[in-house]
């Protein structure tokens, strides 16, 4: 895809006026500390696509859930690998998921829930300067999908002022 191109990863809102899900929007950006309603969109938008891709397996194998799964082996152990679906979920599950299903995959929402970051916009911050490392490499994409293993393997970057033990932005520094 060329540079400048046109092409959004999302799709917005059909009614952009509508005060409950600006209301529930809010809510999600704040809880999930997203930038903007762009990153939210995306997520909505992978949200859709793994819907859309299970209902075409389903209605390919003409419901025959079995065929189904076979055939879209692939795609659910995608899922599963980044730990949407949990092991023992089928291709049916796909169509229950929801949006924090998602939005708990991303590097931000594991950097805050493993503890280096007192505020998933703490944790944002931590990742885009640099702090955070996964597997011993510095991650600074916030949105990047993390596989279920993997979140173990979340630090802070041993060059990092946060590495220190003392050191008072580190999550948990200032309780008492």
């Amino acid at each position: 895809m060329p540079l400048g191109s046109n092409t959004k990863f999302y799709e917005t809102p059909n009614h952009p006026y509508q005060g409950e899900r600006i209301d529930d929007e809010a809510r999600t950006l704040e809880t999930y500390g997203l930038k903007n309603k762009e990153e939210l969109w995306r997520a909505q938008s992978e949200l859709r696509s793994y819907r859309q891709e299970a209902r075409d397996l389903l209605g390919d194998a003409q419901g025959d859930a079995e065929v189904a799964a076979e055939a879209g082996a692939e795609f659910l152990a995608r899922l599963k690998r980044y730990s949407i679906l949990d092991e023992n979920e089928s291709l049916d599950d796909v169509l229950s998921l929801d949006l924090t299903d998602v939005l708990e995959r991303r590097l931000q929402t594991l950097v805050y829930r493993s503890g280096l970051a007192n505020t998933p916009n703490q944790a944002r911050q931590f990742i885009n300067h640099g702090h955070i490392t996964l597997d011993g490499a510095r991650v600074t994409t916030p949105s990047m999908k993390i596989e279920a293993g993997a979140s173990d393997n979340l630090e802070y970057e041993e060059r990092s002022p946060l590495a220190d033990d003392l050191h008072p932005e580190r999550a948990g520094g200032d309780q008492e």
